[in-house]
């Protein structure tokens, strides 16, 4: 899933080959999915002839200024990519469209072509992603509503740990929510917490000074060095636990440890689907408040196996009374046969 390096790395080569170019052409995707609030017709003439003067980027959300509004925006969900026709852009597992496909891909969404022949595309796979035409993007939803970048945006170290004070949920959802910063995904959050040695499931409010200043600087480490290599994950560090994440358990090793995959539920406000997880050896729960999450989390568990276990008990049950009652009935009606031929 496209995080912020990646959407960085689209940005700057976008900054790189585009700016100060008239659009040509346009072709939009009839996919109203993704096409959000506006006709392809509509969104073709308005941004046709116009110059292209820079390329911004919040969080995971991209859009271009143009010489006048309305202006493209992308939210790139969880396949979104942007590719130059003939430029290396950064390719990522789940969007990678082969070179020997046609161009424009089948699964392009946004297309231009530029006056000088250079050609863009805005391609989405899986249909999660979001292409608007705003007026002023950072003043409507969703990148109205995204924490500071954490890039682009840093926070300092006491204001972190003051806002890590007030959050009692588990530290790796807290850096999901892109309200409380933006820009942060699962394979980011899994690397700043491992680097910063703090179990994923380790409760925001009991994190010590020591722990908000180790993930402060992992944080700050591990995006900068992402975007520096423009997202190549071939060039992040060894000791990354991210060259695990498509490794099968027992397959990988991280500093000479095996990661163990587990999964941590979302908190209401991210939805209720999982987040897998990588957690290595050195990353413990630190406190009581920890153990008792995971708790719950070993308590609802129990509480679903023995509904479970009603449920099935229940099943047994009714076959065992389907049972008796066939049972009295054959007994019947051999008392009935017996009847009959006594009277013959």
């Amino acid at each position: 899933m496209p995080e912020l390096p990646e959407v960085e790395a689209a940005r700057r080569a976008i900054e790189d080959n585009c700016l100060g170019k008239k659009i040509n052409r346009v072709l939009i995707a009839d996919d109203n999915k993704v096409i959000d609030g506006i006709s392809p017709s509509d969104f073709q003439n308005s941004i046709l002839g116009k110059t292209i003067v820079s390329a911004r980027r919040k969080g995971k959300n991209l859009w271009l200024e143009l010489d006048s509004p309305p202006f493209p925006s992308f939210q790139f969900g969880m396949a979104g990519a942007i590719y130059i026709k003939g430029v290396a852009v950064t390719k990522y597992k789940r969007s990678a469209v082969k070179d020997s496909e046609e161009w424009p891909s089948k699964y392009s969404k946004f297309f231009v072509e530029l006056d000088d022949g250079l050609e863009l595309s805005f391609t989405d796979k899986r249909r999660f992603a979001k292409v608007r035409l705003l007026e002023n993007p950072v003043s409507v939803r969703p990148i109205s509503e995204l924490g500071p970048d954490a890039l682009l945006e840093p926070i300092t170290v006491d204001e972190f740990a003051k806002s890590l004070a007030k959050k009692k949920i588990t530290i790796k959802p807290l850096l999901l929510d892109q309200g409380f910063i933006s820009g942060i995904g699962n394979w980011i959050a899994d690397e700043v917490l491992y680097q910063a040695r703090i179990h994923p499931l380790q409760t925001a409010s009991s994190l010590s000074k020591e722990q908000c200043e180790a993930l402060h600087t992992s944080i700050k480490e591990v995006i900068e060095k992402a975007v520096e290599v423009d997202a190549e994950s071939s060039q992040f560090p060894s000791n990354w636990i991210f060259h695990a994440r498509e490794e099968k358990p027992g397959k990988a090793f991280v500093d000479g440890l095996s990661p163990v995959h587990y999964n941590v539920s979302k908190p209401p406000t991210l939805g209720r689907r999982l987040i897998s997880s990588l957690l290595v050896e050195g990353q413990q729960l630190m406190s009581q408040s920890c153990r008792n999450s995971l708790g719950k989390m070993r308590r609802k568990q129990r509480r679903l196996n023995r509904l479970k276990g009603v449920q099935n008990q229940k099943k047994t049950m009714k076959k065992k009374n389907w049972r008796k009652k066939m049972i009295v009935i054959n007994r019947r009606i051999k008392n009935l046969k017996v009847v009959v031929r006594s009277l013959h």
